[in-house]
């Protein structure tokens, strides 16, 4: 799916990453993971091919991603960022199907698409015909999601797209996550810097610090075997309410 050789990309006050090389299996979930700065959303920006490495080579199914190629290969990725990203001034039936009518998709194969995309994403139909302001914070999530799955892309890019939401509303949508990605059998690429979202949704994670990819590897393996004092520390620094409480 992706593969990445030695990508850097440097700011002079953002995040960057340094010596990246990663390859994203498909039909799995890889989360990059680490704390604020680290240089996760720089590593997903690179793979959408918003930005360019300074240094390094990015491939997506065996193409190199380059400002000639990124137009077309970007037409089989869906990519949510944070809030989402909708138009505030068109109906949540047209965001979702923005780019399949730049496409010229038949009327017929968008209505059925959408169809599926509704039944998938558990929302009522009406909840199409709304404008994002009048949606609730997960409804507008929702939407992004659907967007992003408009084309049946072959990876979906989400930049901590549950962010921004209370944890009630976050708990319901890990669940439908968690679905879906089962279900679509699809590749993704998550940015969170919550261990326990990551080890929920996760095959692989990738534990990033001052843009270096310090650990790879399964939920267990960061959290059993560690192989640093940075990533005991991250993961004892994960602690949930129970464990809180239990140690009271």
């Amino acid at each position: 799916m992706f593969n990445l050789v030695g990508v850097t990309k440097a700011y002079a006050k953002a995040a960057g990453v340094e010596g990246i090389t990663l390859s994203v299996a498909p039909a799995r979930v890889t989360v990059l993971i680490g704390p604020s700065g680290s240089g996760k959303s720089t590593l997903i920006r690179l793979m959408a091919g918003l930005i360019r490495p300074d240094a390094g080579q990015i491939t997506f199914e065996g193409t190199p991603l380059t400002e000639i190629s990124v137009q077309l290969l970007r037409r089989h990725m869906g990519y949510v960022i944070q809030e989402g990203g909708l138009f505030p001034h068109i109906t949540a039936r047209r965001n979702v199907s923005l780019m399949a009518r730049y496409l010229r998709w038949p009327p017929q194969r968008i209505e059925a698409r959408l169809n599926d995309l509704v039944v998938l994403m558990q929302l009522p139909p009406q909840t199409l015909e709304q404008l994002p302001g009048e949606l609730s914070g997960g409804q507008r999530q929702r939407v992004s999601l659907m967007r992003a799955l408009m084309l049946a892309p072959d990876v979906l890019l989400l930049d901590e797209p549950l962010g921004a939401l209370d944890p009630m509303i976050r708990y319901d949508l890990q669940q439908d996550l968690h679905r879906i990605f089962q279900q679509l059998h699809q590749t993704v690429v998550l940015v969170t810097h919550d261990l326990g979202e990551a080890a929920y949704l996760g095959d692989t994670l990738v534990l990033l610090r001052d843009g270096k990819m310090i650990q790879q590897g399964t939920p267990a393996e960061l959290i059993g075997h560690p192989v640093s004092t940075f990533v005991e520390r991250f993961v004892r620094a994960q602690r949930s309410p129970l464990d809180l409480v239990n140690n009271t």
